[in-house]
């Protein structure tokens, strides 16, 4: 008796538990994030561009990310690695800050093509302030992922110095930025606008510029209003671009790291 009284206990018991597993909600997976890999998968594999045309990221991202080997892996990559596949073993590409043109003749059509590859079949990508220019729409040699476009090209050198940013609360929860303002360093990054493609969707705005530089001849009150940084999707990827320089600036290279998440749909 005493024995059935045990099995039927362990039965509802084992009902109950049951029943608590159906109704639990399945957990949710962003959807650029289902293209690549499971939004919780660590660490995110992360190449960054180490040729012609950005002498300085590759540094930059050992010192912010390199110690957190839980969460990022850096692979410095070349043009060539690109040209020839390597993208495919990854799930984020950084292009730096440097020279967007130099980068795109080093990189040529193939590995331009490759990255557009890579990000339309799930990856993400990137850019800061030239990686910003080469991400846009508005030049042949550019990749054309991002629907922006640059304002004042001729006055592209325009100078050096602290910026401030007002991020929209969009913004702030793609970067994980906590304050609606924020200052960073600048140095001559694009000053981008909507490019109005047809042929591709709109970026969505995460910070303005709010202060300006306006050295070497560049006019004042130009700069003021256009986008400072932007997000988007080209194909089933993410696109994240960053005019200023966060990630040479004191207690803001989590505005990086944010960015760097988001962009591997892991935020």
């Amino acid at each position: 008796m005493f024995g059935k009284a045990i099995a039927l206990l362990v039965f509802v018991a084992g009902a109950v538990v049951g029943r608590a597993q159906d109704a639990a909600p399945a957990p949710t997976v962003p959807a650029a994030a289902a293209s690549t890999v499971s939004a919780a998968q660590y660490p995110v594999r992360v190449a960054v561009y180490d040729d012609k045309g950005s002498p300085r990221t590759p540094r930059d991202f050992q010192r912010v990310f390199g110690g957190d080997k839980q969460h990022f892996a850096l692979t410095f990559v070349t043009a060539e690695q690109i040209r020839s596949g390597v993208l495919k073993d990854f799930d984020v590409v950084v292009q730096g800050g440097g020279g967007a043109h130099a980068q795109a003749d080093e990189l040529e059509a193939k590995g331009r093509e490759q990255i557009r590859e890579f990000v339309r079949a799930g990856g993400g990508y990137l850019g800061i302030c030239a990686g910003a220019y080469l991400a846009s729409a508005d030049e042949p040699f550019y990749l054309g992922i991002l629907n922006s476009r640059v304002v004042d090209r001729q006055h592209w050198a325009r100078g050096r110095g602290d910026v401030v940013l007002d991020f929209t609360p969009e913004g702030q929860k793609e970067t994980g930025v906590s304050k609606p303002k924020e200052t960073v360093m600048y140095h001559q990054g694009p000053l981008l606008a909507p490019a109005g493609r047809k042929d591709l969707p709109a970026y969505t705005l995460v910070a303005t510029f709010n202060s300006e530089v306006a050295q070497k001849g560049a006019p004042h009150g130009v700069m003021q209003g256009t986008t400072a940084l932007a997000s988007g999707v080209f194909g089933k990827g993410r696109v994240f671009v960053i005019s200023p320089h966060p990630e040479q600036t004191e207690g803001q290279e989590g505005m990086v790291r944010g960015a760097l998440l988001w962009a591997a749909g892991r935020q």
